[in-house]
């Protein structure tokens, strides 16, 4: 197989490792670059991985010196819109990890900006690639429970990173909530009309801004989606997935993020006069991926650039997922209910 994609590597930080690991056994892939701003980060990547290819501090470099054609935006948040947006008018399609830009502004550039050059741009949001994510859209999409009204998602972990996220104004918010957003609008095939956000940082948190969040969304389809979180709640964790509960006309739906989802639907046939109706469980169906999480998302942006059309986490279908979490951020700030539209 022909080399097809020649790839710059912009941040060499700990996530680029899962990227290289799944880079490296493409046979149409070739690492031509490595780019940190710390070039010496750069170095140590390359002699890691043995890697031969150049190391650079900047990406219109690496680029004109390479004749790269994709890059893979590993960087921190804050340098997102400039690596993407730098990327697409130099040639090169983008594959980025979240969050796709820091505003809404900045993410309306990036899709204007993927539209006018035909470059692709696509965005890790990997928690769509669990098989078990996939079995409850499906269990959903068979009609199971009926019209979902209801979509609830708890997220109560304690996790001692250190570095930036302590010093974040929004931690959870910013840097974790967009992936329990991105999979509430992948359960319910439907996207976000309004929120209202409650956001504080509880007693004995260790991080500097807001670690905890309540967030009530409207969504397209007529349900309500309630989201509860802390990253600084010590015990009793749930699952890095959330917790999930969806109610609908016929029954509900439970994932905890561990094992695999089920629903409990009301039978067909009652006995009159009986109180609370009976309900028989059943199970998800099993789905299968031959690659998960992130290389299941890596996977699905490569099938999208060989067959020529949109990545399922294509950044005009990324913005909606951001603006769950500008329009969170919003809500808190100006203590109200906000219309997604307000964001634009």
């Amino acid at each position: 197989m022909s080399i097809a994609y020649r790839i710059v590597v912009a941040g060499c930080g700990q996530m680029a490792h899962s990227w290289l690991d799944y880079a490296m056994k493409r046979k149409d892939v070739q690492i031509v670059a490595l780019v940190d701003i710390k070039l010496e980060f750069a170095q140590a990547m390359k002699d890691r991985r043995g890697l031969d290819c150049g190391v650079y501090d900047s990406i219109e470099e690496a680029v004109a010196a390479t004749g790269a054609n994709l890059v893979f935006d590993i960087t921190v948040p804050s340098s997102h819109y400039a690596i993407s947006t730098a990327a697409m008018k130099l040639g090169c399609h983008v594959m980025s990890e979240k969050p796709l830009a820091e505003t809404l502004e900045q993410c309306d550039s990036i899709v204007r900006l993927s539209e006018q050059t035909g470059r692709s741009h696509a965005v890790m949001q990997n928690r769509r690639y669990d098989t078990r994510i996939r079995s409850l859209r499906q269990l959903l999409d068979a009609g199971t429970i009926g019209r979902p009204g209801f979509i609830g998602a708890d997220f109560f972990l304690a996790p001692h990173f250190g570095g930036f996220r302590d010093v974040m104004e929004s931690p959870l918010l910013l840097d974790m909530a967009i992936h329990t957003f991105d999979q509430a609008r992948f359960i319910l095939n439907a996207d976000p009309v309004s929120v209202y956000c409650q956001e504080f940082n509880p007693p004995g948190s260790w991080y500097a801004g807001n670690a905890a969040a309540v967030c009530i969304y409207e969504m397209s389809d007529g349900s309500i989606f309630s989201y509860r979180g802390s990253w600084c709640a010590e015990g009793a964790a749930t699952s890095w997935e959330a917790s999930w509960r969806i109610t609908g006309e016929r029954g509900t739906a439970i994932w905890d993020g561990h094992g695999q989802p089920y629903a409990e639907v009301v039978e067909a046939v009652q006995e009159d006069g009986v109180f609370t109706r009976q309900a028989a469980r059943v199970q998800a169906p099993v789905v299968e991926l031959a690659n998960t999480f992130h290389h299941g998302c890596l996977d699905e942006m490569f099938a999208a650039l060989q067959e020529g059309r949109k990545a399922e986490t294509d950044c005009r279908d990324n913005r909606l997922s951001m603006a769950m979490v500008l329009g969170a951020l919003a809500s808190a700030k100006e203590g109200r209910k906000l219309r997604i539209a307000e964001l634009s």
